[in-house]
Formats: structure tokens, C-alpha cells, sequence
């Protein structure tokens, strides 16, 4: 599963440093410096939710009642569809919707209004929507003994929305750890076409198009992702490459020095530092001898 950095959650979700520390100290998101896209749709979900005034800890208990009132439901902002219910949160779910603090159904007079109603919820057992087999997918992706499961559960996630971009991106990185560039790319190109503002699926798409030699077509794929994320630091690292490959150093070094500052302290940042110090001498170098001419 690919990670987001802290910078790229609060440049997607357009929030601030401080939202985002709020919500983790709230409990509400793992506190942590790394994000999955798994925690990007939570992330979302509490945004819109606050946006409607909907406080921290009532987010927070609401997501603890539901576990609790149906069977098997791990995370119900990734298996159920959230909603505000004036200071409350509802949750859509196999057909209903649900207030579990209150243990109460919801209904929806044509989107008028939310009445709540008197009936007691009973468990609801777990349903198979697109998000339900997103979410198995990304669980049976932690293990490579069930990659396999994995890509048969996306594949079901894409038949019932086939413009999944996540479910593409994930079944595209499955094959291409695979070595089966074929599909890998198909998988990353469907997911642009899904989402053409999705700046990891042309970075990936830019990996693959790397790896079987069409560098040119790499460089606009990552040049791309740059473009939708500028402090996309991959993306930044694997255009230099890129460049480097093409003969081009002088292209590559901006991206060599824009990655530094964006992760110098990164695993990959001694190789960039010493490209960066490569070509500032060759260039040294190029000036002494066309003066000497």
C-alpha cells in the first residue's frame, strides 16, 4: 500500500497542520507521520464531518458505537457511508441508516430532511459494496501469503465500481511487484482515467513506463504527478533518475535539489546530494574549459 507524507495529506484534504494534530489527539486518526490511503478516506470523512460542526469526541464515540452495533465491522468510515444528523453522526449501511449512539434508525424522506425514529437497531451483518472489498483487499495486501485474495477482492471491488481509482492503483502495484508489467500498466492507466487528479496513479504509471524502458514516457507521467502535487519528493527523486537516464543532467538537477529539501534526511538522500555535487562540478569543469579555449 503506498504511504502519504504529512505535507501531502494537508495539501489533498486542504487542512491545516493544526486540524490534522487535533484530530489525532482526538483519536480519530493514527498519530503518525506516515498516512495510507486507507487513512486519507477516514481523514476525509472527519473533515467533512467537522465542517458541519460535528465535534471531535462525538465523531469518536459514534465510530465506537457502531463497531459495537454491527457484527464484524472493523472501521465504519471505510465500510459504511457517514452523515451528519445535526450534532450526531449516522451511518448508511446495507440499507439503512443508522444513529448507533442512540441505537435508532434514520430514515430519509427524499434527502428533505432526517427523521429519527423510535425502532431499535438490531445487528446488521456484514454486506459486500465496493468499500467493504476495498477495505478486505487492503488487509489481505499486508500478507504476501494472501496477495492472491487480494487481487481477486479488487478485482471484485472494479465489477462493482469500475472506476475505482484506489482498487486500479492497488492491483497495479500487486502485478508490478510481480514483474507483470502488462497489467501493472493497464491497472495505472485505468486508474487516470478514473481520477486524472490522482498524482500517485501517474506516478506509478511513470514507475512502470521506467522500468520497461520508455523513458520518455516516464518523465511526462512523473512530470505530471509533480504538477498535481509539487511536494510529491518520490516523484521529484524518480524524475531526476529519469532525466539522468536520458543524458540530461542539468534537467535532472532542480529535482535532485527540490528532493533534498523536501526529505533531506530521507534514505535515498545521500545518492541525491552527491548527483546534486556531480553536476555542479562537471558544469564547473565545462565553464574552466570553454574559458581556457
Amino acid at each position: 500500500m503506498n504511504h502519504f507524507c504529512r505535507a501531502d495529506v494537508l495539501r489533498i484534504l486542504h487542512i491545516s497542520a493544526n486540524q490534522l494534530a487535533g484530530w489525532q489527539k482526538a483519536g480519530l486518526v493514527s498519530i503518525s507521520e506516515t498516512f495510507t490511503f486507507f487513512d486519507l478516506l477516514q481523514l476525509t470523512k472527519v473533515r467533512d464531518l467537522r465542517a458541519k460542526r460535528v465535534r471531535p469526541a462525538a465523531i469518536r464515540e459514534s465510530l465506537q458505537a457502531m463497531q459495537k452495533q454491527v457484527a464484524g465491522m472493523e472501521n465504519p468510515f471505510l465500510e459504511a457511508s457517514a452523515f451528519s444528523v445535526g450534532s450526531r453522526v449516522a451511518y448508511r449501511h446495507q440499507g439503512h441508516s443508522v444513529e448507533p449512539i442512540a441505537g435508532q434508525f434514520v430514515m430519509d424522506f427524499a434527502h428533505t430532511g432526517m427523521v429519527v425514529s423510535s425502532v431499535k437497531v438490531r445487528p446488521i451483518a456484514k454486506f459486500d459494496t465496493a468499500g467493504d472489498l476495498f477495505a478486505r483487499g487492503v488487509t489481505l495486501e499486508e500478507h504476501p501469503s494472501t496477495h492472491d485474495e487480494a487481487i481477486q477482492t479488487y478485482l471484485q471491488v472494479i465489477e462493482v465500481e469500475p472506476d475505482h481509482a484506489p482498487a486500479h492503483i492497488n492491483l497495479g502495484t500487486l502485478y508490478y511487484n510481480r514483474r507483470d508489467f502488462v497489467l501493472a500498466e493497464k491497472h495505472y492507466r485505468l486508474a487516470v482515467e478514473a481520477d486524472p487528479r490522482y498524482a500517485l496513479a501517474y506516478f506509478d504509471l511513470g514507475n512502470v513506463l521506467d522500468e520497461t524502458g520508455r523513458i520518455a514516457e516516464a518523465v511526462t507521467a512523473y512530470t505530471t504527478a509533480i504538477r498535481l502535487a509539487p511536494t510529491y519528493a518520490d516523484a521529484h527523486y524518480n524524475l531526476a533518475l529519469a532525466y539522468e537516464r536520458l543524458l540530461q543532467p542539468r534537467q535532472a538537477l532542480p529535482h535532485w535539489q527540490t528532493y533534498l529539501k523536501l526529505d533531506a534526511t530521507g534514505p535515498w538522500a545521500v545518492h541525491a546530494r552527491n548527483q546534486v555535487s556531480r553536476i555542479l562540478q562537471a558544469d564547473k569543469l565545462k565553464v574552466v574549459y570553454s574559458r581556457e579555449k
